[in-house]
């Protein structure tokens, strides 16, 4: 079939929308209708060359959509279903899903290091013939993708396609790191650095954990604002105030958690100085590749600080997303407030424009919506 997607040719450039041929799914895959996609800076990443990926290709990671067909050994969707879409699928096999940490498993590095599906080829083409590749898997940042059979989460109709993509990366990533690695923390600090869509998810995670205090750091003081009307209790601009000092104010003697989701190791470097002895960084955001964090060693030993990392919020998406949705439904997770700026898939780069600039909330890009 014959699609609209956009394509980025070059590292650095900008992503030009093209149409392409689709091929339909294969036995164990699936046809969905992009409804939405969210704009991840990990995208971004990607797009800048900063972490490397096979082109020419389709980003987007971050969608939901509808089911549209599927291949004759699918079992978990049919036609009509509505799905929120998975950059790291899981095969249920392997040492990783078997012993649950799903976030792990090795087909995702099938996806990552092919350009492909999970049997490493591509269904993207461009009329010509020349392949092009998906990114990790998913390619949402066009109106049709074919994913295998685990990267889709059967999803209620109901859930509005803005909040069931966002669910699917930042949502599950940043209350996920709360819920999964810092889990029993109520009563006790965390400092979120980046209050980006992760960050913002995060503090969400927090408040439903119940952390206190909640401390937000971020150099967009639109950002802050959100933070605070989800939750956040005390602010931080690292433009003006020294965030240490902040941190120490807020929570004599440092907080027990700091949440890093930017990806940047001086930032990664002032959340393990404001842990207070005992304490442990939650490492969620990426970076470029290469990049490496300095720390003073003693420090590490003599005050027994801990440095973890969470994908994807170290969750069981098959589980965790229908939780999440349950909880927002309830009213107890204002995923909604999440949404930012959205966009038709012909403004694509003014969307990642608007992200790099500091944009609040995550935009989202739909596919279907008229130029």
């Amino acid at each position: 079939m014959r699609i609209s997607g956009a394509v980025s040719s070059v590292a650095g450039a900008k992503l030009v929308v093209e149409e392409l041929e689709l091929a339909g799914p294969g036995p164990a895959e699936v046809l969905v209708r992009i409804e939405a996609a969210g704009v991840c800076h990990s995208d971004y990443h990607y797009l800048r060359g900063d972490l490397p990926t096979r082109r020419p290709v389709v980003p987007g990671h971050e969608g939901a959509g509808v089911v549209e067909a599927v291949g004759e050994r699918v079992s978990v969707v049919r036609p009509g279903d509505h799905v929120c879409l998975m950059w790291r699928p899981r095969c249920g096999r392997c040492e990783f899903c078997l012993t649950g940490r799903p976030e792990l498993c090795q087909s995702g590095a099938v996806n990552g290091a092919t350009g492909g599906l999970l049997d490493g080829t591509t269904r993207l083409r461009r009329p010509g013939g020349e392949p092009v590749h998906h990114l990790l898997g998913v390619s949402c940042f066009a109106q049709y993708a074919v994913v295998a059979e685990q990267a889709v989460v059967p999803i209620p109709p109901d859930v509005p396609p803005e909040i069931a993509a966002i669910t699917g990366c930042a949502v599950i990533t940043g209350v996920g790191a709360m819920l999964n690695v810092a889990g029993s923390c109520a009563g006790q600090g965390v400092t979120i650095f980046g209050m980006g869509g992760v960050g913002l998810a995060a503090v969400m995670g927090a408040v439903l954990c119940g952390a206190h205090p909640i401390i937000a750091v971020d150099v967009v003081p639109e950002r802050l604002d959100a933070a605070a009307r989800l939750g956040a209790t005390h602010l931080v601009d690292a433009r003006t105030q020294d965030v240490a000092t902040a941190v120490a104010a807020a929570r004599p003697g440092g907080v027990e958690w700091a949440v890093e989701a930017i990806g940047r190791p001086a930032t990664l470097a002032q959340a393990f100085d404001v842990l207070r002895p005992g304490g442990t960084l939650v490492a969620v955001g990426l970076a470029a590749s290469g990049e490496t964090l300095q720390i003073p060693v003693n420090l590490l030993v003599q005050r027994e600080k801990r440095i973890v990392g969470s994908l994807y919020g170290s969750a069981n998406p098959l589980v965790d997303v229908p939780r999440l949705l349950a909880l927002h439904r309830a009213g107890r997770l204002p995923i909604d407030a999440l949404v930012g700026a959205r966009y038709p898939l012909t403004a694509i780069n003014e969307a990642f424009a608007d992200l790099v600039a500091g944009g609040v909330g995550r935009g989202i890009v739909l596919p279907g919506a008229p130029a």
